[in-house]
This record gives C-alpha cells, sequence and structure tokens, in this order.
C-alpha cells in the first residue's frame, strides 16, 4: 500500500513538471478565501507562430497585471448634462463693402459664434446680384451653406440667418436674395430652432406680398408659431425696428403684440444707432451699426428708452442656456457698450 502512494506521488509530480515545461500552467483549485476579482472582457490574440483564433475569447478573471480594454465601456449611469448653450451673433444694417464692414465681421468672427442672423439691409445699394457677393460673401462666406460665392468653400451647414431689408428689396421680388440665400420656408420669413432657442425672421419691408401689419398672413404665421414653441427664449428679429429713437422713428406697422404672443426679445435695425427699449415688459434692439459708413443721429428718447449709442460701429453678441440669455452690444475696439439679462 505504502509502495502504491509512493508509485502516484512520483507520477503526479512528474506530470506537473511536464506541463511547467511546455509553458502551460498548472490548474489549481480556487482560493475559497481570495477575493472575487472584478469581471472585464479581454480579447485574447495568438502568439507569435500561431494562428489566430477564429471568435474572441473572454474571461471573467484576467491575470494579474493584464491592462484592461482600451474601448469605451458601457455606461451604466447618465453623467449630469451641461446646460444646453448657443451664441450667437446679431449685426444690421452691415452690407457694403469696406474697411468699416471688415472690422465689423473681424470683431464677429473673434467670438467663434455657432450662428449669425441679421436684422437687414445685407446688399447696399440696391441689393443687385452685382454686389451681392462683395458685400456678404467676401466677409461671411465660412457661416453660408450652400455658398455660391467667390470667397472660399463655405459652410459645411448653414450658420448665416439674414432677414430682409429695404435695401434688398430695391431689386423685384427681392431675386437676388433668395437666389443667394438657401433659407427655412419661403425664405423671406421663416423660423429655425438652436439649442434653447426658436428665432423668428420676419420681412418688415412693405413689399412683402403676405403683408406687414398685425392682421396679415405673416403677422398670424408668427403667432401661430410662438404660441406652439416650447423653447425656453424665442426670439423676433426683423429690420424696421418697431420703436426707435433713432432718425426713422418707430415703424408703426411692425408694432405687433410680441409680448402677448410670447417673444422673449425683439431684434431689429434700419435705424444706424443701437439703442435697448423696454416696452410693455419687452427688451426691443435696435441694431443697425454693422457696417454702413453713415451712423444716424438720435432724436428725442422715446417712452422705454434705456440706452443709446452711436460713437462707434459693432454688433450684438448673445448667449443663451435653458435658464438665462445674456445680450450684448460691443463696438469694434472691443468695449462692451450694454448687457442685458434675462433669466426664467
Amino acid at each position: 500500500m505504502a509502495l502504491q502512494k509512493f508509485v502516484l506521488i512520483v507520477l503526479t509530480y512528474l506530470a506537473l513538471a511536464g506541463c511547467r515545461a511546455e509553458g502551460v500552467p498548472a490548474t489549481r483549485p480556487p482560493d475559497p478565501t481570495a477575493p472575487i476579482p472584478a469581471t472585464a472582457a479581454v480579447t485574447v490574440t495568438a502568439s507569435p507562430g500561431q494562428p489566430p483564433s477564429p471568435t474572441p475569447v473572454e474571461t471573467s478573471t484576467p491575470p494579474a497585471g493584464t491592462p484592461l480594454p482600451t474601448a469605451a465601456p458601457t455606461l451604466t449611469a447618465t453623467p449630469t448634462a451641461e446646460p444646453l448653450t448657443v451664441r450667437f451673433a446679431a449685426v444690421g444694417d452691415y452690407g457694403l463693402a469696406g474697411e468699416v464692414q471688415a472690422a465689423v465681421a473681424e470683431l464677429v468672427k473673434s467670438w467663434s459664434p455657432d450662428l449669425i442672423v441679421t436684422t437687414g439691409d445685407n446688399n447696399y445699394p440696391n441689393g443687385e446680384a452685382s454686389t451681392i457677393d462683395d458685400n456678404i460673401g467676401q466677409y461671411y462666406a465660412e457661416f453660408i451653406h450652400p455658398y455660391r460665392g467667390t470667397y472660399g468653400a463655405g459652410a459645411a451647414e448653414n450658420r448665416f440667418f439674414p432677414s430682409p431689408g429695404n435695401h434688398d428689396w430695391n431689386v423685384p421680388d427681392l431675386a437676388p436674395y433668395l437666389d443667394y440665400f438657401t433659407l427655412p420656408g419661403n425664405e423671406r420669413y421663416y423660423d429655425f430652432v438652436r439649442g434653447p432657442v426658436h428665432f423668428f425672421a420676419l420681412d418688415s419691408d412693405s413689399r412683402e406680398p403676405d403683408g406687414v401689419n398685425r392682421s396679415s398672413i405673416q403677422a398670424q404665421w408668427l403667432r401661430v408659431g410662438l404660441a406652439a414653441s416650447e423653447s425656453p427664449w424665442k426670439i423676433v428679429y426683423m429690420h424696421h425696428a418697431a420703436y426707435s429713437s433713432g432718425q426713422h422713428g418707430n415703424t408703426d406697422w411692425m408694432q405687433w403684440p410680441y409680448a402677448e404672443w410670447g417673444a422673449s426679445a425683439v431684434l431689429a435695425g434700419h435705424d444706424h444707432v443701437y439703442e435697448h427699449l423696454v416696452i410693455d415688459g419687452l427688451d426691443y434692439f435696435t441694431n443697425g451699426l454693422g457696417g454702413y459708413p453713415a451712423r444716424y443721429i438720435f432724436l428725442l428718447p422715446k417712452a422705454g428708452s434705456q440706452l443709446r449709442y452711436n460713437d462707434d460701429y459693432g454688433a450684438m453678441l448673445v448667449e443663451a442656456n435653458e435658464s438665462e440669455m445674456v445680450l450684448q452690444f460691443v463696438n469694434v475696439g472691443g468695449e462692451e457698450i450694454d448687457r442685458v439679462v434675462l433669466r426664467k
């Protein structure tokens, strides 16, 4: 009996020695007191000189020191999302090629905005096809898609959303403007959403086929759109200012009940000044210092006028998240002239 046990021990020793000689680890029963390792999927690659396995091999207990895979794991918890934010520029009465517009465009581009909106008069003096690319594409081609001009390749998606002004309408049917841009809807007035902001571009010119008074087809389109919007912020923008202390003054036909309909702020141009007014609790901005060389004077301040500026050219920078919108006017020297903060 003792001899049999001796032979069994010798044979076991020889078997273990043979496994080690071939590079195969000996199998041992698991230690019941050892901690359970974390489960991880590991792809095993073939050693040099061996054919690859036809399928990846997975093990729930990788050897100590084995690096974890670099592929992104499936998250078991969703991280808290940052507030959705949009950053846009607004320029108005800008469309005349020259040093002034170049300076404003340089300012706007220094902000790296997500998009640009305009408050009209995009193409001085008469909205013609022969001038539109020099007046617009020369400075803002990288925001326009599809871009049909000669100043570069344009943008991969459209980030330039103008509204038409009276100088754009000096060509019949607004044809060069409509040919140059590809915009939503009928392209004269339209809406789109970016981040927490729903934008509504209006055509305030009296030649608009769908009308410009508060009972017009266009106005009812806006009323319905504002009521249906679920965005935290609703920006209405156009060319003719409903309220202005500048040379042109108020544009009566554009005095629609924007606050009652649900607008958060109204942006316009036409007067070549910057002005912030509050009318019936709603913020109105005249933003017309975008590049046309002639700046206008102010007449008697209108009721509700908060700030008036015409010392230099500039543009508006607006940043909005779901709970706050900050509207600034900055001149070409980089000086912040006005800052208005709206909160939900």
